[in-house]
């Protein structure tokens, strides 16, 4: 019987360790993709005049891009860019809206993810 418990309760750890494995790493792809995303907005070397202002297709592939490097799919219409304030120094606001499904043994489901650009 003592056997039996320590069977099933090194299980249920494992169990455990890879959900929480899975879990932990699409929150951490989220969250460096919502950094990058701030990084990519802030425009720091078109304020500063060393590069030409990026046009909203840029920022879009730009995101994209930095989601393929964090293993996130994103398709061009879940990334939403928009521009406010003057043409000369616009504020840029960048956003995403995914779904990241995560696989278990017996069953599956699915975190809604919407990083942003925002503080």
């Amino acid at each position: 019987m003592r056997k039996v418990k320590l069977i099933l309760g090194l299980a249920v750890l494992a169990f455990l360790g890879v959900a929480g494995w899975q879990i932990a790493s699409c929150e951490l792809a989220n969250i460096e993709l919502r950094e990058d995303m701030r990084d990519l907005a802030a425009q720091v070397g078109s304020r500063i005049g060393l590069t030409p202002q990026s046009t909203d297709e840029d920022f879009r592939r730009a995101v994209m891009r930095k989601a393929q490097e964090h293993e996130i799919q994103l398709e061009p219409e879940q990334v939403t860019v928009e521009r406010t304030g003057p043409a000369e120094a616009p504020l840029i606001y960048l956003a995403a809206d995914y779904k990241v499904s995560v696989k278990l043994p017996g069953f599956s489901f699915t975190f809604h993810f919407t990083p942003s650009s925002a503080k």
